[in-house]
């Protein structure tokens, strides 16, 4: 009997057990990734970033009205961070959000992320902060670490806003990171919004490895062997498992957080870290909840616009800034 390659297989057959589970319109959103970016893509890391940000450029949707942009940066010491500010023209921001982009420490960058950030800012009406932070190989942990909480503290003690930190993705690792590091700074964050983060769960093929590190471990758009390539590339692979700058779930201490909000994929790898950093928190004495958004995979923010379903997430992930810019609780 011939063999029969995967090319040839029937698409189902090659979606496996995603080939129902997901619909459609998130298929050909997972197409179109895969279209500029292929799981199986092997160039170097320049050439990869360049790919990403084209990628990024085909999927922006443009600015919504009365939102105004405007760069800077933030010193650092020898270097000095890109930020993005938006604001809405005529309105009084009642907070900031500091939000950190995805792209797994090595991808992303003030562009990449622009219309999500003009959009949260358009849906909330606060001031948006985007960080530039700096990305692995280059510059390995902890600079992105250091990068993220220096724009936080630049913020914080000059902005004279309530802050709520955001990030997706290695974003949500580093908004996470913060909260941490800076809860006890005088102007401490007022809450947090991750979106499907990267929070440094099971280390991967050991024995604590359940859940959707198990269930999901070959998802589309994120697999286990991805997240193990994208740690051993921003660590340089002599991470320490136990540094909560590195893996927020391996702090000792989960007290003092601001009410937090994370937000995750079903079909995604990372989900059962937001399920574990919620019971955490919550067993610190603290406020925080776990939405498992139903039948979407990593990355979902950028098919908001094209898949009702992540564009209902998308709603509700505002939403949660809101409320929370506002002091208020979900």
């Amino acid at each position: 009997m011939a063999m029969v390659s995967d090319a040839e297989k029937p698409e189902t057959a090659k979606r496996g057990k995603y080939a129902t589970l997901l619909d459609p319109a998130l298929w050909a959103y997972i197409d179109r990734v895969n279209a500029w970016y292929p799981p199986e893509m092997d160039l170097p890391v320049d050439k990869q970033r360049a790919v990403y940000d084209a990628m990024c450029r085909a999927f922006h949707t443009g600015t919504p009205a009365g939102v105004e942009a405007s760069d800077s940066a933030v010193a650092a010491g020898d270097h000095a961070i890109p930020i993005r500010r938006y604001q809405l023209a005529g309105k009084a921001p009642q907070a900031m959000v500091v939000y950190y982009h995805g792209g797994g420490f090595v991808l992303g960058g003030l562009d990449s992320h622009d219309d999500i950030c003009a959009e949260i800012c358009a849906g909330t009406g606060f001031t948006v902060l985007s960080a530039d932070y700096r990305l692995a190989p280059e510059h390995l942990h902890p600079a992105a670490f250091d990068d993220a909480l220096t724009v936080f503290e630049w913020a914080a003690d000059t902005e004279g806003l309530p802050i709520v930190l955001c990030g997706e993705s290695a974003g949500g690792n580093l908004a996470a990171a913060v909260a941490h590091a800076a809860r006890r700074h005088p102007r401490h964050a007022i809450g947090q919004v991750l979106i499907y983060p990267e929070l440094g769960g099971p280390e991967l093929g050991g024995k604590e490895s359940a859940g959707s590190y198990v269930e999901h471990a070959e998802a589309p758009l994120l697999t286990l062997s991805d997240i193990e390539f994208y740690r051993q590339v921003r660590s340089g692979k002599a991470r320490s498992p136990d540094d909560p700058t590195f893996s927020p779930l391996r702090d000792s201490d989960f007290s003092g957080l601001p009410p937090t909000v994370v937000v995750t994929a079903q079909c995604d790898p990372l989900s059962s870290d937001g399920e574990a950093y919620r019971d955490r928190i919550l067993a610190a004495g603290g406020r925080a909840w776990w939405y498992e958004e139903p039948r979407l995979v990593h990355s979902f923010l950028r098919a908001r616009k094209t898949v009702p379903r992540a564009g209902e997430a998308f709603t509700r992930i505002v939403a949660a800034i809101a409320t929370l810019g506002k002091g208020g609780w979900l």
